[in-house]
Order: C-alpha cells, then sequence, then structure tokens
C-alpha cells in the first residue's frame, strides 16, 4: 500500500503543516507520495529527497510538477495527456485552515479519495471550539465554562482567564490574562487571527494528559498517555517542540482509574463521530474530574510520538476506513415521468 500526505494549504498553521510532512517522512521512513498545497491553493507533487524545510521557504517547490486534484485522485498533465500518481490513500495532515475545518476532507468525499482524517462533519466539531464543547455535552464529558467574546466585548469571566482564537490551533494566539493591561495587550493578539474568541477560566498547576487513538476492525487502540511539561500553559513553541521531535515520550506516571476515566471520555469523543481518523485529545484534571480541552483531529505528525508502532497503526488504518455510501443513479423516476408526460416535462 502506497501513502500519500497532503499538506501545507492557506492557514495560519501552514508552516507547522509543512513540519510535520517531514517529521512524519522520517518517521514512516519509507517511500510516500507527498502533495503540497500552497497559499493559492495549487498542488504540486514533491519529491522525497526534497522534503526538507528550506525547498519551501525559498518557494523552490513552484519548480515541481503541478498537480490537479479530480475523480479518483491527483493527476498530473502533460503533452502526452494526463496520468494519475500513484497512491493508494492520503493521509489529511493539513493543519488549521483548509485542513481541520473540513474543506479538504469535503474534496476527498467529493471525488472519491481514500483518506486518513477527520469526515466533514468531525472536522467542523473539532475546529471551531465552542461547537466543541457543545459536542462534548452532548456525549457527556466534561468543558470548563466558557464565553466566547468580539472584538467591542468585555468578558464577564472573572481573572485570571485564558483567551483562545476560536478557530485556530498549535496554540497561536493565546494568552493567558490576569490584569485589565495584560487584556488589553491579549485582546489585539487573539483577535489578530480571529473575529470571535473563547474565554475560559484559567487554573493555576492544573493537570493536563494527552491521549491519541483511532478504531480499527472496530477496536480502539490507544496510544500512551502523555502529560506535557509546560509553564502556565502548553505554547505554541512546546507543541511544536513535541511533535518535531522523532523520539517516543514517556507514559505519565498516573493511576489505574485515571487511565481508564482518559480512555472513556476519549472514546465517547471519537466513536461514530471521528471514525477514519487518527486524533489526539487534550484534557485537564481538575480535583479528579476530568475535562476535555481541545480535540486535535490532524495532530501534529499524527501524534507519532505517543504511540509504540506508529507505522503498523498507520497501515492497519488505511485497511479500516468508513465504507462509503454507493448511491447508483438509474434515471427511473425520470423515465416514469417522460412515458407519463411525453416530452412534455
Amino acid at each position: 500500500m502506497k501513502l500519500g500526505i497532503v499538506f501545507g494549504a492557506k492557514s495560519f498553521e501552514h508552516e507547522i503543516s509543512v513540519v510535520s510532512a517531514i517529521v512524519l517522512k522520517n518517521v514512516l521512513n519509507e517511500e510516500c507520495v507527498f502533495v503540497f498545497c500552497d497559499s493559492l491553493r495549487e498542488f504540486y507533487l514533491i519529491e522525497s529527497k526534497n522534503m526538507k524545510a528550506n525547498f519551501f521557504s525559498k518557494g523552490l517547490y513552484k519548480k515541481s510538477k503541478k498537480l490537479t486534484l479530480k475523480q479518483g485522485g491527483f493527476y498530473t498533465t502533460s503533452m502526452f495527456g494526463e496520468s494519475k500518481i500513484n497512491a493508494d490513500i492520503f493521509i489529511n495532515l493539513i493543519h488549521g485552515m483548509d485542513g481541520e475545518d473540513g474543506k479538504i476532507a469535503s474534496l476527498f468525499d467529493f471525488f472519491g479519495v481514500d483518506y486518513i482524517g477527520p469526515r466533514l462533519e468531525a472536522s467542523v466539531l473539532s475546529f471551531n471550539k465552542e461547537l466543541t464543547k457543545l459536542f462534548a455535552k452532548k456525549v457527556g464529558v466534561k468543558t470548563l465554562d466558557y464565553e466566547v467574546i468580539r472584538r467591542e466585548d468585555n468578558p464577564k469571566t472573572s481573572y485570571p482567564f485564558i483567551l483562545k482564537p476560536l478557530r485556530l490551533g498549535s496554540s497561536i494566539g493565546v494568552s493567558v490574562v490576569k490584569t485589565q493591561d495584560e487584556f488589553d495587550y491579549a485582546k489585539d493578539i487573539a483577535f489578530e487571527f480571529d473575529s470571535d474568541v473563547l474565554v475560559e477560566p484559567f487554573v493555576e498547576n492544573v493537570k493536563e494528559y494527552n491521549l491519541a487513538g483511532c478504531i480499527i476492525d472496530d477496536e480502539f487502540k490507544f496510544s500512551i498517555i502523555e502529560e506535557p511539561k509546560k509553564s502556565d500553559f502548553l505554547d505554541f513553541e512546546q507543541k511544536y517542540l513535541s511533535f518535531s521531535n522523532e523520539q517516543k515520550v514517556k507514559s505519565a506516571d498516573i493511576s489505574k482509574e485515571l487511565e481508564d476515566g482518559l480512555k472513556n471520555a476519549f472514546m465517547k469523543i471519537y466513536k461514530n463521530t471521528f471514525e477514519g481518523a487518527l486524533i489526539r485529545c487534550d484534557f485537564f484534571v481538575i480535583d479528579n474530574e476530568i475535562y476535555l480541552n481541545e480535540i486535535n483531529p490532524n495532530p501534529g505528525s499524527l501524534a507519532h510520538y505517543l504511540f509504540d508502532d506508529f507505522k503498523n497503526i498507520i497501515i492497519s488504518l488505511s485497511n479500516s476506513l468508513p465504507d462509503k455510501q454507493n448511491i447508483n443513479i438509474d434515471y427511473k423516476f425520470l423515465s416514469s415521468i417522460i412515458s407519463s408526460k411525453g416530452n412534455k416535462i
């Protein structure tokens, strides 16, 4: 089975996606097909040897073959006609807008392309932090209290609180706010990235745990549970360093009861919504209660560093994707109308 990796696209997290793809290439350690989407949403076929940061930062990718996405996959065009690139299943590794908001999932579904990644509805629910909270509540997983503000609003939440752009990941634009002066500055940062901002109470010294997984052959496959090292909160730099590091991390030293609780919360989030994707859920534990912090539908390099046998997980997931609905359009209804009405309709 040949895997294709789609990355880049028009997003504040574009460069994170590039790093993700480079790391995943090294982790999988096999020949994959790399499809880069630039900020103009043009697709390019990238040779494996060119999967280096400066190939993209210097714009050298523009010399690569252009691709067209159409029925069945990606195609190159030459004077001899069209040629479909050789990949059986694509991994959606686009972070943020275009990848995690459901656009690429919609295109893949529309053109009948097999892929690992969240489907449209799952993408929408996990991309918008307010919708994530409403979804978690529906499936019985707790979240912190919150409010959503626009630029002209003042939060009702008491200090200290945390500001998060509503539709963005990688902790970009996120700030902990403890005073009015800090709020004025943090608000300007957050609203650079979104027209809506989520406000949550900031809990000092909160315990945070990350858990990734997926369903393969109707059985949940979990990663280890990570307790990330952080300062006030897990910021952009810490997230970036965690998934760009190809080394595995240590499993959190927690009780069996907490481990089971985290896995149970993950299963409630995943089941009947995220099939076909490998996701990571980030949880808070406060006074022995588990709260969902956020869902990462396309975690950095697919959270490879949390798995003991990541390659086997990916290959197995490739063979356990959701069935496509086959709709047979035979025009019997139109034919019956034509036969009864003649050519009047």
